[in-house]
């Protein structure tokens, strides 16, 4: 695997050569700047994948750099950092196209965290265009999502079924996207430039559902005080698509067959036939074989409807996908109302992937919907999704690493009074500071944090 590139600037050396040491060590390949105008001179779009650089620096500012770069290419994610956060500063940068903001001093952890998060953003912005791209290429598929091999085998059958004009039963759970599927196979066929025709044959009562699909002439009924079209002759030269078509009741599903068998049908009240070109599609969500043994749906029919069976796996095995359909609806959010939601933190998208999702598809993007409403982060949040999903606990979660004894108390103040001491000794410089003290700079750092230990404690 190519490993990621990094480009560091900051004019603090000790800094930078510690966030240059923590990357380098987990697999970036990391080039570090102490002046931004080299930074800036040496940066080539295409050359980099992340530019992490402070906000204050002597000439060329970290805002400055970043409209630089962001001028050469403008989706490469860019960490601010700096020691001197403000909320006008953060909007600022934002505006000017930085993807986060780490505030000084921060932990080696913290700092992997933000790269590792900013450059699965981008891998999945990315494949998310390059799925996008093959879709609308090969498939033209619209908002079909992901990049499973599940689903890429349900497509590559979408593919070889939409142009011969068989009829198909896609069956899968409630929420898989049946639907999509079914308008994939007709945006795919011959018959993509006429109508593309849905109903919901559990939706409307039997009677009613009679006169929707075939129509009826005038003084059928009463009530029908004209002549009107069913959806079968709206749809003739396209397809129409009978959506849980495992609730027909029986006096629809003779009249379907007879049209199956003849290509054509009476509307209610008409003794003269009426003759359609239309393809059949339909999807359910029931067990038809074990309808057919019940004798709730015509043996015969469930023959002429399933020509051809495509199976759309549920989410729970396609969990590859769900990063992918989890940024989808995050951006048709973000879009239709504003927000500016970045993606899930780690934890939240490891829960998201744990999770079986029993509503599909559909449940995800609800619970997207709802996190994004009840987000007050620039990122979704574990403690928001478990509002909404049953997440399971970590029995570790939350617990102390120890008791905070009277000895521990007085280790920490040991510890705090004798970074002050040291830090001053050496007037700030963390990394001789860790080097007298024989250890590491992350080690400083992340103590220099724990503590809140202030810069103006030990400068003079």
């Amino acid at each position: 695997m190519t490993k990621k590139r990094v480009m560091l600037v900051d004019n603090e050396e000790g800094l930078c050569r510690m966030m240059e040491a923590v990357l380098s060590d987990n697999g970036y390949a990391v080039s570090a700047f102490t002046r931004s105008f080299e930074a800036a001179e040496s940066f080539q779009a295409g050359q980099w994948d992340l530019l992490v650089t402070d906000i204050k620096m002597p000439g060329m500012d970290g805002l400055e750099l970043l409209q630089k770069v962001k001028q050469k290419d403008p989706a490469i994610p860019v960490i601010m950092v700096t020691a001197y956060a403000t909320v006008e500063m953060s909007i600022q940068a934002l505006r000017k196209g930085a993807y986060d903001m780490l505030t000084k001093p921060f932990e080696p952890e913290e700092l992997l965290y933000r790269v590792k998060n900013a450059l699965q953003h981008t891998r999945l912005m990315e494949e998310n265009r390059e799925l996008r791209e093959e879709l609308v290429g090969r498939f033209n598929f619209g908002n079909i999502i992901g990049a499973s091999t599940a689903l890429k085998e349900v497509l590559e059958r979408v593919e070889k079924l939409a142009v011969r004009d068989t009829s198909v039963l896609i069956t899968g759970e409630s929420g898989t996207g049946k639907e999509l599927i079914a308008q994939a196979v007709h945006y795919n066929s011959p018959r993509k430039e006429k109508k593309f025709v849905a109903i919901n044959c559990g939706a409307l009562p039997a009677s009613l559902l009679e006169s929707e699909l075939f129509g009826y002439k005038k003084g059928a009924f009463t009530g029908a005080t004209e002549n009107r079209r069913g959806l079968l002759e709206t749809a003739d030269g396209g397809t129409l698509f009978l959506d849980e078509v495992g609730n027909l009741p029986m006096t629809v599903q003779k009249t379907l067959l007879r049209f199956l068998q003849e290509q054509e049908f009476n509307r209610l009240g008409d003794p003269t036939p009426t003759k359609v070109d239309v393809r059949i599609l339909s999807a359910t969500n029931a067990d038809m074989k074990q309808a057919v043994k019940a004798g709730d749906f015509r043996e015969d029919l469930y023959y002429r409807l399933n020509v051809v069976n495509i199976h759309l796996p549920p989410l729970r095995q396609r969990r590859d996908d769900i990063a992918l359909l989890a940024a989808h609806f995050i951006s048709l959010q973000n879009s239709k109302f504003g927000t500016h939601i970045k993606g899930l933190t780690h934890d939240a998208m490891e829960a998201a992937v744990d999770f079986a999702w029993p509503g599909n598809i559909r449940q995800l993007k609800n619970v997207i919907e709802a996190c994004i409403a009840m987000e007050s982060s620039d990122y979704i949040t574990l403690p928001v999704l478990s509002q909404f999903i049953e997440v399971v606990p970590n029995d570790t979660a939350g617990e102390p690493l120890s008791e905070e004894g009277e000895y521990s108390k007085a280790l920490m103040r040991f510890e705090t009074e004798y970074l002050r001491g040291l830090l001053r000794k050496n007037q700030g410089n963390v990394e001789a500071a860790a080097k007298e003290a024989g250890t590491n700079m992350a080690t400083i750092y992340r103590k220099i944090k724990k503590y809140g230990i202030r810069k103006d404690e030990y400068n003079s």
